[in-house]
C-alpha cells in the first residue's frame, strides 16, 4: 500500500516563540517531510514566525480545539493530505524518523483511526498521567486503547471525515476524550505507539486559571453527548468522588462545583450516545467509559 500524504497542525497563542522555532525546526528535519504544515494562531498574529509554513492568525482565540479546526479544515481544503499529525507548541521531536513511522503504520492498517505518541519531559520521564490507559506502570506498553494525549498525536483524514472534527465548544479539556470515543463508536483502532516521542516539558495542567471550571463542565457534556443514558449518572459519580478526593484548593473546588453546574445546565450540543457494544470493546479494552 502506497504511504499516505502527511500534514501538520499546530496551534499557538504566540507565548512560546522559543519552544515554537525548536518544534518547527524539528518538524523540519523528519526523514519524511510533511506535504504541509499548518500554523494556527489563537489571537496572535504569527508575525514572528519566518519558517516556510501555512500562517493562520486569528483575531480571536478559540482554544486548543477550536484552533485546531482551522488548521484541519486547512488541511481538508488543500486536498493533500491523508494522515494530520498535531504537536503542541512547546513540544519537540528528537528523533527524525517520526513522520516516517507514522506514515508506515497507517499504510499497514486501513482501520487504523488514530496514534497516540509517548510523551516524555527532558529528562525522558513520561508521568503517569501520559499513559492512556489505567495500568500505567509501563509506559513502553505498546497497544490498542481507548485514549490518546492531544500533545501528540496523528489522525486518519477518512476518519475525521466520518466522524467530525474536535468538540471546539469544550475550549479546553476532554475534547481528546469525546474525539476519542466518537472515533471507537465509529469503528477506529487507537494505537498508543511509545517508540514516537514528543518531548514536553513537565508541567501540571492545573497551572490554567480555568482548568477547574473547564474540567468539570465538559465531564458532564462529554457524558450527556456520548454515554448511554444509564451510564451517565455512574460516569458522573465517580469522577465527582475521585475530584472530591484529589482536590486540595478550596478555590479549585469552588471553580469545580461551579463548573459542574454549568456542564447540567447549559447546552452541550448534539446528543449521539456511542454503542453498547463500543461500551464493551472499550471495557475489553482495558478502560470502560466509567473512569
Amino acid at each position: 500500500m502506497s504511504l499516505p500524504r502527511l500534514g501538520v497542525v499546530i496551534v499557538t497563542m504566540g507565548t512560546r516563540p522559543q519552544e515554537l522555532r525548536d518544534l518547527l525546526a524539528s518538524v523540519e528535519k523528519q526523514d519524511a517531510p510533511a506535504t504541509r504544515v499548518v500554523l494556527v494562531g489563537n489571537a496572535t498574529p504569527l508575525t514572528d514566525v519566518t519558517a516556510d509554513v501555512t500562517k493562520t492568525p486569528l483575531e480571536a482565540n478559540l482554544g486548543c480545539p477550536g484552533g485546531r479546526n482551522v488548521g484541519l479544515k486547512t488541511l481538508r481544503e488543500s486536498g493533500e493530505v491523508d494522515v494530520v499529525i498535531e504537536l503542541d507548541d512547546d513540544g519537540l521531536l528528537i528523533a527524525d524518523d517520526v513522520f516516517r513511522k507514522v506514515q508506515q503504520l497507517f499504510a499497514a492498517d486501513p482501520k487504523l483511526g488514530i496514534i497516540g505518541f509517548r510523551v516524555a519531559d527532558e529528562h525522558g520521564h513520561t508521568e503517569r498521567r501520559w499513559v492512556p490507559r489505567l495500568r500505567a506502570d509501563d509506559p513502553m506498553r505498546r497497544g490498542l486503547v481507548t485514549a490518546f494525549l492531544g500533545g501528540g498525536h496523528a489522525f486518519s483524514v477518512p476518519m475525521l471525515n466520518r466522524i467530525g472534527d474536535w468538540a471546539g465548544e469544550f475550549f479546553f479539556g476532554h475534547e481528546e476524550t469525546d474525539l476519542a470515543w466518537r472515533a471507537l463508536d465509529d469503528g477506529w483502532k487507537i494505537l498508543y505507539e511509545p517508540e514516537l516521542v514528543l518531548q514536553h516539558p513537565k508541567t501540571s495542567p492545573a497551572r490554567h486559571a480555568v482548568y477547574y471550571r473547564f474540567t468539570a463542565r465538559n465531564r458532564v457534556w462529554l457524558a450527556r453527548r456520548r454515554l448511554p443514558l444509564p451510564l451517565v449518572p455512574v460516569y458522573l459519580g465517580v469522577w465527582t468522588l475521585l475530584t472530591l478526593a484529589r482536590i486540595r484548593s478550596a478555590t479549585g473546588l469552588k471553580a469545580w462545583c461551579g463548573g459542574f453546574m454549568e456542564g447540567v445546565r447549559t447546552r452541550c450540543g448534539p446528543r449521539k450516545p456511542m454503542k453498547w457494544r463500543t461500551v464493551w470493546r472499550m471495557t475489553r479494552l482495558g478502560r470502560p467509559p466509567l473512569i
